[in-house]
Order: structure tokens, then C-alpha cells, then sequence
């Protein structure tokens, strides 16, 4: 196994709250810094340096609950939470313009390979 933690999709979407407001951050200051690169000032690089202090903070802030930031575009904010189903380690996989956290795809697979969460999957053992 690659990751020490492993969410259950319950466990992902209890914090998916969190994960929303920490991933809207994000994308905010990313759209601030275009705006910076497009707007060009004599001090353009330290504000560009503070954003990605931010920036890195918030990414900390999901590593420290256990997911990943994955999307280097920053336009829509990709997280992957490390997962087991049926034997095998996958990401469960949330994008920050869908309602709820509904697929999954292979560790060695990207977004392009999202295969449906098992429903069952969602329920808490007894």
C-alpha cells in the first residue's frame, strides 16, 4: 500500500464540507494571481510569492486531512481521497463543481478512468 489512510466514501464526504471551502480558497487566490500576472506592477512578484505561500497553506490544510489538491490547472479544483475497494488501492475522487463525491479511479489511473463508487460503499458498518 502506497497511503497509511484510507477514507471509506463516508468518512470522504463527512468532509467534504471542509474540502469545499478549503479547494474554493484555492481557485480564489489562483484567479487572484492571473489577474496579478496580467496587471503587471513593480511589486508583482512578492504578491505573487505571498499567493503561493497561500496557496501552498491550503494544500497543506487537505494533506493534513489526508486528501490531494490535483488540479495543476487550477480551474476546477480536482481532490483525490486514498481509498480501498474491493482489495485494491484507488483514489475516491471529488471535483469541486460536483454535489457530492460519487467516483473512484486506480492509483495508477487519472480522472479520465472514474468508475462509479459501489452504493453500498456510502453505509457505515454496524
Amino acid at each position: 500500500m502506497i497511503y497509511s489512510r484510507h477514507f471509506t466514501p463516508a468518512e470522504a464526504t463527512k468532509t467534504l464540507p471542509l474540502v469545499r471551502r478549503i479547494v474554493e480558497d484555492i481557485l480564489a487566490v489562483a484567479r487572484e494571481m492571473r489577474v496579478l500576472l496580467k496587471e503587471p506592477a513593480e511589486d508583482v512578484q512578492t504578491a505573487l510569492d505571498a499567493q503561493r505561500a497561500r496557496i501552498h497553506d491550503f494544500m497543506q490544510e487537505l494533506a493534513d486531512l489526508g486528501c490531494e489538491f490535483k488540479d495543476w490547472s487550477f480551474d476546477v479544483g480536482l481532490v483525490d481521497f486514498p481509498a480501498i475497494i474491493d482489495g485494491e488501492e484507488v483514489f475516491l475522487c471529488w471535483k469541486s463543481d460536483e454535489p457530492a463525491l460519487r467516483y473512484y479511479h486506480p492509483i495508477n489511473g487519472g480522472f479520465q478512468s472514474r468508475k462509479p463508487i459501489p452504493a453500498d460503499m456510502f453505509t457505515e458498518p454496524s
